[in-house]
């Protein structure tokens, strides 16, 4: 059965600010160690004023400080902000600090806008080959160093921190497929390729040293509430954020209002249909099924679930029902002994 983990992306309520998204996220941590969940990740993004994980590296430290067992990492570095040297730096120190614990997402989008990007230094002529350089230099990197290796991360150099390919086209499966590395999908906001997406990743794998056999993880959207009502009122507030997103006036996430989606254009709404596709809301019951069908029909090895929901309580609410649905789930699968 697969396994879930969490993404998170740090947000930051309405009236509320970064210090308080951030406590709430270690909160949240520690109760989804509690509960089971496998991994959690945070994302890169930045001049975003709703999410308070732009300092992708810091805020994993702050999580798996306060943590013991779950695994912690991004989903993901956005490499073409970075050199690869520095975030093998980086990783390398978390997973000197917390051995055995870090994972490193990278994506190719820049996590922001345009302007943003030439205020981070991003170098805007950048071809689409160079990701592909810089993912097999960050490999380089985290191996053991080698004799005459003039340029090594310390730390960094022998820690091996898991790398996944993160992508939401068929350019990331592609690129997974070739290093026989895990494929991170962003199903949670763009749907559109992903079955494409799945079929590319598993028929052109290549085993490699680290990885034997593909491996899919794939975004979902969970709002799990104790009815299915209350659960598509709490809803609203990731909706006006995706769409505020794509109006182009992202702002901190907003209180939940009834009857959101009538307000939609025709566009809109095509675009809230589409992400409803890879998405569980209701009850315990409700989510458990659709989470069911989910990965019946995607044969996913791991779902990343993320929930923004405004009510720091009823956002753990959700976390806590999702992690029971997915642990009953692996219990009706289970296979059975015959009693003699």
């Amino acid at each position: 059965m697969a396994l879930h983990s969490i993404l998170d992306l740090v947000p930051i309520t309405l009236g509320s600010d970064a210090g308080c998204a951030l406590e709430r996220s270690k909160q949240l941590a520690i109760k989804a160690e509690s509960w089971g969940y496998h991994r959690y990740w945070v994302a890169e993004h930045h001049n975003m004023p709703g999410i308070a994980s732009s300092a992708t590296a810091v805020v994993i430290g702050h999580l798996a400080s306060a943590t013991q067992t779950i695994r912690v990492g991004s989903g993901g570095i956005m490499l073409p902000n970075h050199a690869p040297l520095m975030v093998a730096e980086q990783f390398g120190t978390l997973a000197t600090l917390y051995p055995n614990r870090i994972d490193l997402g990278v994506g190719r989008a820049p996590g922001t806008d345009g302007l943003t990007m030439q205020a981070l230094r991003r170098n805007l002529a950048a071809s689409v080959e160079d990701f592909p350089r810089d993912v097999v230099e960050l490999q380089q990197y985290l191996k053991p160093s080698q004799p005459g290796q003039r340029v090594s991360a310390t730390p960094g150099a022998g820690t091996e921190v898991p790398i996944w390919i993160l992508g939401s086209s068929l350019f990331g499966a592609q690129l997974a497929a070739a290093l026989g590395m895990p494929f991170a999908f962003a199903s949670h906001f763009a749907p559109t390729y992903l079955s494409a997406a799945i079929d590319t990743y598993r028929e052109q794998f290549k085993p490699s040293e680290t990885l034997k056999e593909p491996y899919v993880m794939l975004g979902f959207n969970l709002c799990a509430a104790e009815t299915d009502a209350h659960a598509h009122f709490l809803r609203s507030s990731s909706l006006q954020a995706f769409v505020n997103l794509r109006r182009g006036v992202p702002g901190p996430l907003p209180e939940p209002i009834e009857d959101f989606e009538v307000s939609l254009s025709p566009a809109e709404r095509q675009m809230v249909d589409a992400i409803g596709q890879c998405s569980a809301v209701g009850s315990l019951e409700t989510v458990q099924a659709q989470i069911g069908a989910f990965l019946a029909q995607t044969g996913a090895d791991e779902l990343m679930l993320v929930s923004s929901i405004f009510d720091p309580e009823q956002r753990l609410k959700s976390y806590e029902l999702g992690s029971i649905a997915m642990q009953n789930l692996a219990e009706a699968t289970a296979p059975r002994w015959a009693v003699c």
